[in-house]
């Protein structure tokens, strides 16, 4: 599996595009990219690995994680997957959301609502949906067999904000404590900011010092 990172966006959004290095199937998580010009950054690296795009997957619906969404199923016919609890934020509604927000593009409705314990599968990439609640009533984590993609629930050295309408205390720190159990070696991909590991977050985030 072929992980690449890009950040895109006026508040730094980390967009993956995640490669199977057999089938050549890809998935995009969080195409956050509010204009073509960091689109064609990504498309370019897709066109040139040769990757078929089957999912744009969003960890949530906040508008910095699905800008980018409409441009990438125009150029590539993906798939869009996304929680069923964060499914309003996208389509008619989203775009006044990311208008409010300062954002020029929104994303078309989801095509398939996701679940806990869900599987999302391109080629032989295999991500489990987690349920991991409390920056938006939707939040999703993405498990691999060595990595996790948490979107804006854990951060290297933070967490997501919750003082957000749908935000959650309360659920925040039952994700996290989700999370804390995966094991210490596991390479967690957030949605801003630096790469970590679950391990060093035990052993360093203040948010995960119970």
């Amino acid at each position: 599996m072929t992980v690449q990172m890009f950040t895109v966006g006026e508040l730094f959004t980390n967009c993956y595009v995640i490669g199977c290095e057999q089938t050549r199937e890809a998935i995009i998580v969080d195409p956050g990219f509010d204009n073509h010009l960091e689109a064609e950054k990504i498309f370019k690296f897709i066109d040139e690995n040769a990757f078929s795009l089957k999912f744009i997957l969003n960890t949530h619906g906040h508008p910095d994680h699905t800008c980018g969404n409409g441009i990438v199923k125009e150029k590539f016919h993906a798939t869009i997957l996304i929680h069923e609890y964060d499914a309003h934020m996208l389509g008619k509604l989203g775009r006044k959301i990311a208008g409010f927000f300062g954002f020029e593009d929104s994303s078309p409705p989801a095509d398939v609502l996701l679940h806990n314990e869900d599987m999302v599968k391109a080629g032989r990439i295999i991500l489990k949906v987690m349920h991991t609640p409390g920056h938006s009533s939707g939040s999703i984590s993405l498990l691999g067999q060595k990595e996790v993609f948490t979107g804006d629930t854990l951060f290297s050295g933070s967490i997501g904000r919750t003082d957000f309408p749908e935000s959650s205390e309360h659920e925040m720190n039952f994700s996290l404590k989700k999370l804390a159990i995966l094991p210490e070696n596991f390479v967690v991909y957030p949605g801003h900011g630096p790469t970590t590991t679950i391990g060093e977050e035990k052993r360093s985030n203040p948010f995960l010092q119970w």
